[in-house]
């Protein structure tokens, strides 16, 4: 899968069962048929957040997996991803040495998720799918001489 918006703390916006917008990225096959064609549609959820703070504190994102839509049923997914900030610690250690309260200004930075991330899910229920049968294609052969 991959993610058709970004996901980020920054501006604090992002919130815990907030839906985004994904979609399959290839196709996939069984017995050499498509079974569920690139480019269809997915939904994911943000499960946790925490924006950057003081003290160092970096963001953190926790999203998941949670259906794809193929003509007109639901299939469930599973799959989750995440990604944290870079942690401001050694920043905070730094300015508490110089200036104690100078910490307390000191933030990590944004967890930040790019729209087109690919993504591990996993299909959480069978799909039922029928192959065409194919007709045997005679060849006229030529008796050897």
């Amino acid at each position: 899968m991959i993610l058709r918006e970004e996901l980020t703390t920054k501006k604090k916006k992002l919130r815990v069962g907030q839906r985004f917008q994904m979609e399959v990225n290839q196709n996939i096959t069984a017995n050499g048929v498509t079974v569920i064609p690139a480019g269809t549609p997915g939904i994911g959820e943000v499960t946790d957040v925490r924006n950057k703070g003081m003290w160092g504190k970096s963001g953190y994102i926790n999203a998941r997996a949670v259906s794809i839509r193929l003509g007109d049923r639901s299939f469930r997914l599973s799959g989750a991803f995440d990604d944290k900030g870079v942690t401001g610690t050694g920043g905070v250690v730094a300015a508490i040495a110089l200036i104690p309260i100078a910490g307390f200004f000191t933030t990590g930075t944004s967890a930040f998720i790019a729209s087109g991330s690919a993504v591990k899910a996993f299909l959480d229920e069978d799909i039922a799918f029928a192959t065409a049968a194919v007709e045997p294609v005679l060849v006229p052969v030529s008796p050897a001489k």
